[in-house]
């Protein structure tokens, strides 16, 4: 059960925050060159957001048949997977709707500040979750071997 458990947890990471990195990342370009694009990147952004819910819920699952939820790397992996969720939730995908409906009402020059400050939150978003792989990768500390 563990393998099946870990098998989906790692693949609906790949697939869903893989597939949020990218659209995130490209969006910035995208609300100034194609508005129907940007549309599409922010639906996948939003989508996988939703669908994303799989990979916490199986990577506990899969911590509790190990017997390593309480460990720290596993915990700080936990912690940062919140961070990156509520930045996501809080800061990137709001700011992409707000970017999108400038876009989409005409305007032809978005604030450069806002394009930036959506690029960062982005940059970190990508960053955590880069962290949070080599943390389940490594697992420092851990007893269970690597």
């Amino acid at each position: 059960m563990t393998k099946f458990l870990l098998s989906v947890h790692v693949l609906a990471a790949i697939l869903a925050v893989g597939s949020i990195a990218v659209a995130a990342s490209v969006f910035p370009r995208y609300v100034r060159e194609s508005v129907k694009v940007a549309v599409f990147l922010h639906r996948v952004c939003r989508g996988y957001a939703v669908a994303g819910v799989v990979v916490p819920v199986f990577g506990i699952a899969t911590g509790a048949q190990l017997g390593v939820l309480t460990d720290a790397w596993l915990v700080v992996s936990m912690a940062l997977t919140v961070a990156a969720a509520l930045l996501l939730g809080l800061v990137v995908l709001p700011a992409q709707s707000r970017l999108l409906a400038r876009a989409e009402g005409g305007e032809q020059d978005l604030p450069r500040p806002a394009l930036a400050r959506l690029a960062m939150a982005t940059g970190v978003f990508n960053l955590l979750w880069a962290v949070v792989v080599v943390l389940m990768i490594v697992r420092p500390g851990s007893t269970t071997g690597a």
